[in-house]
């Protein structure tokens, strides 16, 4: 056995890499979620060309069937699937799905009609296939490493939303005057959105898994029976044994049905956390929020601070004093949520633009201040293939309160004579 064969690796703190590997983590996170971030803020786009249609409603119910559904079968797989070619199978899907929405504009010359929107919708899709295999497969990889890790991952996800609302902006206030100026700067917004998919492959399959810390991580996990590792472990240099038998004790682990029972309020937690915001935003945002002072741009600006406040929580567990670790704490403040319910109504009914303003900003806030709270904290003391499972849960668990929330988010429709 060589050096690089797995052994008990050395503490990570004398490892080199860690600033590079949480770097690298942000813009995986921020790939993971830029091209479905890139078709809700140019939903005014589509509002334009399908205004019949809900565009961000649908394509929201679009999406995430398939990312549950695929999330399913893999969190149900997880053990025995290669997570670097479900990584990279990910990205190159996301990558891929998205230039084709710029052909598919290109090639109708920006033209509506139910046959293009159904094209749309089709992409939309693979974009929920895309999402499940890579949010899906880096949790549970990120999660028998640093916390730091899982906490950047998270953050760049939600740097994704602040990168597309700014982008949006600025397209929007560059072309708004111009001839087709809407459409111009649609297509260089999912032009630099494909940029950013490659990118990340480029990052996923070069550069991350040859980290110091990444290997030693990856290693260690190996050496306690985790078979997901070996594809990353191979692409590094990295011999790793063969000769691991289900009888070994120290490889015997937690069946999913056991950490899922032990875990239970911590994939609760994620699920509410989603169902409330998903119930809000996009669509309410975007169709019932009333007309404004801010005219054409009040629902890019409402998407936009939405964003601003997810990164912003998404950071705020980095203060130690101010991290909620308590289960009961967590399930308190996730409860509390909904009490956000009826103040968005009223305040669409009978506010102005500003209390709006700062209600979707605390909205987002608070979504991103307790997913990271919730992931960094339920992995701890359990074995690496045991987190791995884990991380894919509540992954399941997370696109579960997606998805209901988009369901729910018809419900304010009601009573709606445009409905």
């Amino acid at each position: 056995m060589d050096k690089d064969s797995v052994v008990a690796p050395s503490s990570p703190t004398m490892l080199e890499g860690k600033f590079k590997a949480v770097i690298v983590c942000w813009f995986l996170g921020l790939g993971s979620l830029v091209s479905w971030n890139s078709m809700l803020t140019i939903a005014d786009y589509y509002y334009n060309l399908f205004p019949e249609y809900h565009p961000a409603r649908v394509l929201t119910l679009v999406y995430q069937p398939f990312a549950l559904g695929t999330m399913l079968i893999l969190a149900w797989r997880e053990a025995t699937i290669d997570t670097r070619k479900r990584n990279i199978f990910g990205y190159t899907l996301f990558c891929i799905s998205t230039f084709a929405l710029i052909l598919i504009d290109l090639c109708t010359s920006g033209k509506g009609g139910l046959g293009n929107f159904l094209a749309i919708c089709v992409f939309v899709g693979a974009f929920g296939v895309a999402d499940a295999h890579v949010q899906g497969g880096l949790v549970g990889d990120l999660s028998h490493m640093c916390p730091e890790f899982i906490q950047s991952f998270f953050a760049g996800m939600a740097a994704s939303g602040v990168l597309t609302s700014g982008l949006r902006l600025v397209t929007k206030a560059a072309f708004d005057k111009t001839n087709h100026g809407l459409r111009k700067g649609v297509i260089l917004f999912l032009a630099i959105s494909t940029f950013f998919e490659f990118l990340c492959i480029f990052l996923y399959a070069y550069v991350f898994g040859k980290l110091p810390i990444v290997k030693h991580f990856r290693k260690k996990a190996s050496s306690e029976g985790s078979k997901t590792v070996s594809a990353d472990l191979a692409a590094a240099g990295i011999e790793t044994s063969d000769n691991q038998t289900v009888n070994d004790v120290k490889f015997i682990r937690l069946s999913t049905k056991k950490l899922l029972k032990q875990n239970i309020d911590y994939a609760l937690d994620l699920y509410l956390i989603y169902v409330l915001t998903l119930s809000i935003f996009p669509g309410f945002l975007y169709e019932n929020t009333g007309n404004h002072q801010l005219g054409s741009w009040y629902a890019v600006v409402l998407i936009a601070m939405y964003n601003v406040g997810d990164l912003i929580g998404r950071y705020i567990p980095l203060i130690d004093f101010i991290r909620l670790e308590s289960r009961k704490g967590l399930v308190i403040a996730v409860l509390s949520r909904f009490l956000m319910i009826p103040c968005f109504y009223f305040t669409a009914k009978y506010g102005d633009q500003g209390y709006m303003i700062f209600l979707v900003t605390f909205l987002g806030i608070t979504n991103g201040y307790l997913t990271v709270c919730v992931l960094t904290v339920a992995p701890r003391g359990y074995k690496a293939p045991e987190q791995n499972a884990l991380g894919n849960v509540l992954v399941v668990f997370l696109l579960g309160g997606i998805f209901s929330g988009v369901a729910l988010d018809w419900l304010w429709l009601i009573g709606h004579e445009s409905f």
